[in-house]
This record gives structure tokens, sequence and C-alpha cells, in this order.
């Protein structure tokens, strides 16, 4: 289930309010007075506090007919990525409660926002067991920066709900029908029309499963004309078994996850208009189910991409780089784009290199790779830059065509790297960056504003990239 979590500003605290946040300093001092009979600075030292991120001290206090609380809580350095910390920890506090009335610290309200919406995230088929506070109150909050972590929060929670989803439930036809629920223009290739169009990756990815593939074009253009066009390139592997080239039991059980960067495309193009973005941008989806049957394709087999491209499969678990090359291929010949951009949960080979904290990104242009990054950084979806280093690029190499889809032998490895630079070879010249989430898209853990299973990564740096 999405959030369902309100959020609303008020000029003062509620008479009536019976669960009350008030951030307070690393000089024990509230950012407003507080009757709790008892001096706060001593109580605040009583309970050893520091004014620590994520610090929440709880105080009972006197209400008309009972009991209230006052959150008391620390926001460290006040820096957005504290603020983040110190909200969410505030809304997982007030799980199992109706309402929350907060007075936001200094500074980032967007990022304390958003932060509080997005702990509040579930998604549990049947009883959810203890919900997450209902309604949220920002105290003295600009309405205007509320109103943007609340956008960014819902379309993080879209791309988090489509990932989370079963693929009992969801394949490329249904993802399709979720992108066209957006107020945007949608077009979408079946099978039929893809094979005529001559886009044989995600032909042959999806010709082993009883649900087709399908490409999904999703077009969102400002409010005043823009010669400006930014193409997103999203890998929508709705399940992804690896194949002929199966994947052993534990590590298919995520795999319904293998099309968050599908999913971060489409939630990020539902939000731009609230967000004003200020370009055109297109989202591409490439989607397909990649199942072992007798119409899977084998290893060996060899593939003609759109634009004549021809790729040797060696192993058919290396799908997602298939169907992203006939996307990224089509935009570079018909699109027009001044930038490509694509994620994926693409090599497990990153998640070794940069464990969960970190994404990755390549790309073929410094300023477009600095901006990324540093979109990153204020979104705190963090990228670290990699390298596209071309002595690898013979991992590719095949004998019988252009490419082949991974690296026969072990000569190079670096499995991360050589998949971008497979990727590269479809972008054309133009600049063009790949994010590889693998490593970033699921969590295993409850903690801040993450929620077990899909992260929604992408999202955030992606909205902050295209609309600041």
């Amino acid at each position: 289930m999405p959030i369902e979590t309100t959020a609303s500003v008020v000029a003062d605290v509620p008479a009536d309010v019976e669960l009350l946040a008030v951030p307070f300093d690393a000089d024990l001092v509230p950012a407003v007075e507080l009757d709790l009979h008892v001096p706060v600075a001593a109580l605040l030292a009583h309970y050893d506090a520091k004014g620590e991120a994520g610090e929440v001290i709880e105080v009972p206090v006197a209400r008309e007919g009972g009991v209230g609380r006052v959150l008391l809580y620390g926001v460290g350095d006040g820096s957005p990525r504290a603020l983040r910390k110190a909200a969410a920890a505030l809304t997982r506090k007030a799980k199992g409660k109706q309402a929350l009335a907060v007075v936001p610290p200094q500074g980032d309200v967007t990022a304390f926002a958003e932060a509080a919406l997005l702990a509040a995230y579930t998604f549990k088929i049947g009883a959810p067991g203890k919900l997450p506070v209902r309604a949220l109150t920002f105290v003295g909050a600009d309405e205007g920066s509320v109103r943007r972590g609340e956008t960014v929060a819902q379309a993080v929670a879209l791309a988090r709900d489509l990932t989370n989803t079963p693929a009992s439930v969801k394949n490329p036809a249904w993802l399709a029908e979720r992108a066209a629920e957006h107020d945007v223009p949608v077009r979408v290739w079946d099978e039929e029309q893809l094979q005529a169009g001559g886009f044989g990756g995600i032909v042959a990815v999806g010709q082993g499963s009883a649900n087709p593939p399908r490409l999904i074009q999703l077009s969102y253009t400002p409010a005043e004309p823009s010669d400006r066009h930014v193409v997103l390139v999203g890998k929508g592997i709705t399940f992804d078994s690896g194949g002929l080239s199966l994947k052993p039991n534990e590590n298919m059980k995520t795999q319904k996850t293998d099309m968050a960067g599908g999913a971060v495309v489409i939630a990020v193009i539902s939000a731009l208009a609230r967000l004003g973005a200020p370009m055109r941008v297109t989202g591409l989806i490439a989607s397909a189910e990649n199942m072992p049957s007798g119409t899977a394709q084998r290893p060996s087999d060899v593939i003609k991409h759109y634009g004549g491209r021809t790729v040797e499969v060696l192993n058919t678990d290396a799908e997602g780089r298939l169907v992203l090359a006939d996307a990224l291929a089509y935009a570079d010949a018909e699109l027009d784009p001044d930038a490509v951009v694509d994620i994926a949960t693409l090599t497990g080979a990153i998640t070794v290199a940069l464990g969960r904290g970190y994404g990755a990104v390549y790309a073929t242009d410094d300023d477009l790779a600095r901006r990324l990054v540093d979109a990153g950084q204020v979104s705190d979806d963090r990228l670290w830059r990699m390298p596209l280093i071309d002595d690898y690029a013979p991992a590719l190499d095949s004998p019988i065509a252009d490419l082949a889809n991974v690296e026969s032998g072990s000569t190079y490895g670096a499995g991360s790297i050589t998949a971008a630079l497979f990727l590269r070879e479809f972008a054309g010249k133009r600049p063009w960056a790949h994010l590889d989430i693998a490593g970033v898209g699921r969590s295993t853990v409850d903690d801040g504003v993450l929620t077990k299973g899909a992260t929604g990564f992408g999202v955030r740096v992606l909205l902050e990239w295209l609309t600041r």
C-alpha cells in the first residue's frame, strides 16, 4: 500500500494536540517554550541527551481528560541528511498513533517532510499490523517546502509500490497499464509491434514467457516551451528467473524487483508537472519477463537489436542490458535528446563494489556526471562515479556478432563496468549516463526512510536533477 499518511501545515500548535514533537539543539534548548513542570534542559540532561539526529526523548504531559506526550528530538548538525534521520525517527516513534504535530527544525523543511512521509511507507498484503501515523501536521512550516517534500515522497512510494508488487500480479502488460494511469501521453508497443519494429533484444528476452514484452513511452512537456529534452530509460524486467541460464533459488526470490529502474522512470514522469520541471522529458521502459521454456532464447543465440547491431547471447541472465540496448538505440535514432540517462538493477558486481549505500553512475560526459552526483548529494540518493575503462572493451568481443552480452572467460572481470561499456555501444555520441542501482534498489531492513523491500532509489536524484 502507498503512503496514506496525510500532511498539513498550520501556523500554531493545535490546542488539543495529543502528540507533539519539538526539536532541541546541542545546548539542550527546545525550539519553542514548553511547560513540562520540570526544566526542559534538566530533563534532557537526565536522559543524557546530546541533540544527535535520530535521538527522541518521550515525555508524558497532562491533557484535559488524559495524558498527552511531547517528543523532544535532536537534529544533529542540522544538515539535510541529519534532518532526514530526525524526521524518520519521529515518524517511526509515532507508529500506531492517529496524529503527530511537529514543530520542524531550522533548515531544509523539504528534506524533513519528505523523510517523515517516506518513513510512513508500508507494503504488506493482508493485515498490515501496527499502522504508521495517519496524519502529520507541520507547525509554522513553509507550505511550498512541505508540498515539494510530499510530492517527492509520493513519487518514491509509487516506485516502491510498483516494484514490491508480486510477479503473480504484474507482468509487462500490467506495467504498461499502470504507466498509463498518469496524466501524460503514453505509447505502448506490443509483441507484434516490437517484432515488426526491430526491437530484437526486448523480443528475445520476452520470448520464453507466456506474458509477452512491452516497450512503454511516456512524454512530459512543460507548460512553458523548452528546447531542452532528456530521455530516461528504465529496465522493466517484471520477473527475472535468469532464463535458461537459471538463477539459484535464493537469488531468484527478490527478482520481482528487477523492474525497479522502470518503476523509477514511471514515478519520475508522474511527478514532473507538480514540481514544475522546465524541460521536456521522455521516459522509455523496456519491459519483459525473463523465463525458461521451450521458446526461450538460448545461450549462443545471436539477436539483432534496434538499428541493426548484432549480439551473441552468452548468458541469458544478462538480459537487462539486452532490453535497455533496444531502448537506448531507439532514443538515439528517433528522439534526438540532449542527454540520455538509463537506470537499472543491472549487475550483482556493483553491490560488491559499492555495497548498499551508493548507486553507481557511469557517464560519457563529465558535466552530466557531476550534475547527477551533486543531485544525489542533495537528495540523499547518493551516487558514486565509476570509470568506463576502454581497456576492458575487448571483453565484449564476439567471433560471430558485433558484440557479446557478457565476457567469455575471466580475463577482465569488472562485471558492472563491462555491462556499462555494452550499453554505451547503443547510446550514440550524445551525453549519456548509466545508473546501476542493483545494490541500492532493495533494502533488507526497516531503517530510517527505508522499508524492507523496494527503496525507490533513483526517484529523488532524478527529480532533483530535472527540476532544480
